[in-house]
């Protein structure tokens, strides 16, 4: 997925620093608390650690328990196989996100959209008739939300749509199977506030990549929490955006206190909080608190920018600060 402040790219760097502070990584808890789609988490996965991810955002549960909890020897293409030949049937993504619906709204092909229809249809049914387990549901949910993003008529996010159809929102949805994760140790997933939840938990280390622009994710991604949660709801305005959770590391009057708080509250020997050179919050604010709570340093990666696929925007450097804290007492 294209997704917003993805660290995929940003791992050798996240890897080396966090080796580097924390020596032998096996057998230590990781927990990382804004996840997003869990390329950080599942980076860590095949280190020994017991990796624990959680995000506020339903979709990113979902994928998140995919990809950590399911068994990797799971083969579960004849599933897709079925999955991917049935036919096409109107429900709410058609009704609420293509035109033939009437919306006016344009995110996906008719056929595509009756397809995602019919799809999350299917996986609820074989759950509710317990044709499939829990881990299985999730695990075919993630891998269509995955799907969906390759077939979109998007740039990229979905707060807006295109007018007309681009060439991938042509094609056929085609559901694929996921690489799962391959490690020996269980890992645990959360779907919960980060500033509440950090009340509740403890260990070795912390990693924390919370927003840190105006960008919603609820909002810039809410469609793929339409199809994960697939309820009927009553969509608002011209994109259809559907009610949505409001991160207070997105408002520049609350990212401070959040993060301050959160890092006061933090029962962690080891925080890695990687921050953008765009973010609200100032870097001497955060390298300040977070003096006050233990041994500080900070290093930094130049790297690309998140940008919309259309974009035009010239410049698409940025610089990622990686703060590191030893943290004295809890």
């Amino acid at each position: 997925m294209h997704y917003i402040g993805s660290k995929e790219k940003l791992i050798p760097f996240l890897k080396k620093e966090i080796r580097s502070s924390c020596g032998d990584l096996e057998g230590k808890t990781f927990f990382d608390l804004f996840a997003g789609t869990g390329t950080v988490s599942r980076s860590f996965c095949n280190e020994g650690l017991h990796v624990s991810a959680n995000d506020i955002e339903y979709y990113s549960y979902i994928i998140n328990h995919a990809y950590l909890k399911t068994d990797s020897l799971i083969d579960y293409q004849q599933q897709l196989e079925s999955l991917n030949a049935l036919k096409e049937e109107a429900g709410l993504i058609h009704e609420y996100y293509a035109l033939g619906g009437g919306e006016e709204r344009n995110y996906f092909s008719n056929e595509n959209a009756k397809k995602i229809d019919i799809i999350r249809k299917t996986i609820e049914l074989w759950y509710q008739n317990k044709i499939i387990n829990k881990e299985r549901y999730y695990l075919l949910l993630a891998t269509l939300i995955e799907s969906v993003t390759y077939i979109s008529n998007t740039a990229s996010i979905y707060s807006a749509f295109l007018k007309t159809l681009k060439k991938t929102a042509q094609l056929p949805l085609e559901l694929k199977a996921l690489h799962v994760n391959s490690s020996r140790v269980k890992h645990n997933i959360y779907n919960k506030d980060a500033n509440s939840l950090i009340k509740d938990i403890s260990g070795d280390i912390l990693y924390l990549d919370p927003p840190y622009n105006l960008r919603q994710y609820g909002a810039n991604y809410h469609i793929l929490n339409t199809i994960a949660h697939y309820k009927p709801f009553k969509p608002k305005g011209k994109t259809g955006l559907r009610d949505y959770y409001s991160s207070p590391y997105s408002r520049k009057k609350d990212a401070y206190k959040s993060l301050k708080n959160l890092l006061k509250s933090a029962k962690f020997s080891h925080i890695f909080l990687s921050y953008s050179s765009d973010g609200i919050i100032d870097n001497e604010e955060i390298k300040k608190v977070m003096l006050k709570l233990g041994e500080y340093h900070q290093v930094s990666q130049e790297h690309k920018k998140f940008n919309c696929k259309n974009s035009k925007t010239k410049n698409n450097k940025v610089v990622e600060y990686l703060h590191i804290l030893h943290k004295n007492t809890f």
